[in-house]
């Protein structure tokens, strides 16, 4: 049966579910497992203190939860990184500070903007935007910072004025095949992320081509998301995700635990 192994609580500050709801939904949907990866933006300048973290609360009652629910369901530990390289020194100290099963990171914010807003794409076309992203991720990956998997890849999809209806893979393959083959030299992976289809796109999150395009240049390590922030949200369109890893050349998925990958067959 499937992970989830990306989904936000009220730890972090875009969502307000209790972990013990997302957890009974997960049952209910028939998971195997799940991962809690609530977010972490240091010097989120839009809203100070909004992505921030508070890690001994998060920690003590992620644990309690995985005890008593630990002959239902396997429940892990992580956290979403948002990764900018003025902040990479102290990404890797938190990285380090605690155990954690696993650690997502992903760009949020490019020259400290918040790609969610609209600001950033002011005075830009969506080409210079999208580029402007990829270039982001590359500088990030050139940095210290460590994470297991790359976090929804082209992201700013989502959040073009087109909603992506006019991005390729083809248009930015010079980028993308830098960050993938870059992913792959430091040992590291991508993540299958469910929420293009929540956010009514056509594609998961990298599209299909990206997620072939990794498996062609080597890429082994391929985690599942929801990236979930209510219990609804759990495994969504899961139905679609052996499919999917399947035409990208995949017949398993990966699961972090104490940051060791374990390949699961589908």
């Amino acid at each position: 049966m499937l992970w989830d192994t990306h989904m936000h609580c009220h730890f972090s500050g875009d969502s307000e579910a209790a972990p013990r709801d997302m957890i009974e939904s997960a049952i209910k949907k028939g998971l195997s497992g799940i991962c809690f990866t609530d977010h972490l933006d240091l010097d989120y300048r839009e809203e100070p203190g909004y992505f921030d973290l508070d890690f001994e609360n998060y920690q003590a009652e992620i644990a309690t939860l995985k005890e008593e629910y630990k002959n239902r369901i396997e429940v892990l530990w992580g956290i979403e990184l948002g990764l900018q390289t003025h902040v990479a020194s102290q990404n890797l100290d938190i990285v380090k500070a605690f155990p954690w099963d696993f650690v997502i990171g992903s760009t949020h914010l490019v020259d400290h903007i918040d790609i969610y807003y609209p600001s950033y794409y002011e005075g830009r076309t969506e080409r210079s935007a999208c580029r402007r992203y990829y270039e982001s991720i590359l500088e990030n990956l050139a940095t210290d910072v460590d994470f297991d998997v790359y976090g929804h890849i082209d992201y700013i999809v989502r959040y073009l004025p087109s909603k992506g209806k006019t991005v390729t893979y083809e248009k930015y393959a010079d980028l993308i095949d830098e960050i993938l083959r870059k992913i792959i030299e430091k040992g590291k992976g991508i993540e299958l992320n469910m929420a293009g289809y929540k956010y009514g796109l056509e594609h998961p999150n990298p599209t299909e081509d990206i997620l072939r395009r990794y498996r062609e240049l080597g890429g082994e390590i391929i985690t599942l998301g929801s990236d979930g922030h209510k219990p609804d949200q759990i495994a969504w369109d899961y139905w679609r995700v052996p499919e999917l890893l399947k035409n990208a050349g995949f017949d398993y998925f990966t699961v972090f635990k104490n940051r060791k990958p374990e390949f699961i067959k589908l």
